[in-house]
């Protein structure tokens, strides 16, 4: 399963997710800060499962439709950040989505992640990543599970390995940092975590209109 991830920067790298989806040969397509007003229903030869409703900065999904039935999918608020509550940036953190592989003839769990800035603690963004897994398995206990997206965890990232690890997750990097906005800041902020599947590596695409790279990565299921 080809997997793309891709934070827009508030809507800005909309227009680019066509050529992403087609040159990537794209299965399913994560999104973070997408306009929730504007989310189109399909993308070349991806049609939405489902896009947050309530977020100012939101999140969507989609799947390539002749591969993937979409059995369910679910929208979830954790724990809030001072910045959350102040600026109300976005009330739903994760949206998962329960599929159906055609292909491998199995049901898999997908989600789009966007957790805390960095304004808050790494701590917080622990227990969001954790209520976000749980949350992801609330759909459907014991199915193979991947989350992408933008964890904004650049820093001490060896707490959140072993918490990962102690919950049954794994945590993969990419290949390159994935923020390039400020010339004397970069940093590797955008993850996939993982249970029953195999990943080798996580590619990061060129950079576009937004202040992140997308990333890339093929998910073998294990058996």
């Amino acid at each position: 399963m080809r997997v793309v991830s891709y934070n827009l920067r508030k809507h800005a790298a909309i227009g680019e997710l066509a050529e992403i989806s087609e040159r990537n040969a794209v299965d399913v397509l994560c999104l973070q800060e997408v306009d929730s007003a504007d989310v189109p229903e399909r993308i070349g030869h991806l049609v939405l499962a489902d896009a947050t409703r309530n977020n100012r900065l939101g999140l969507a999904v989609y799947t390539r439709e002749e591969r993937f039935e979409v059995k369910a999918t679910k929208l979830l608020a954790v724990r809030k950040s001072l910045h959350d509550r102040i600026l109300a940036p976005a009330d739903e953190r994760l949206l998962a989505a329960h599929l159906y592989d055609r292909v491998r003839q199995r049901e898999v769990l997908v989600g789009s992640f966007h957790a805390a800035p960095l304004t808050a603690s790494n701590s917080l963004r622990r227990k969001q990543i954790t209520a976000a897994h749980d949350g992801m398995r609330a759909l459907a206990p014991e199915l193979p599970a991947l989350m992408v997206g933008d964890f904004n965890y650049p820093w001490f990232i060896k707490g959140l390995e072993r918490s990962l690890d102690a919950s049954g997750y794994r945590l993969t990097r990419s290949t390159e940092p994935t923020y390039l906005r400020y010339k004397f800041f970069t940093g590797y902020f955008d993850f996939v975590t993982s249970t029953g599947y195999r990943i080798d590596r996580v590619d990061v695409l060129p950079a576009g209109a937004s202040d992140h790279r997308a990333i890339s990565l093929e998910a073998h299921l294990e058996m």
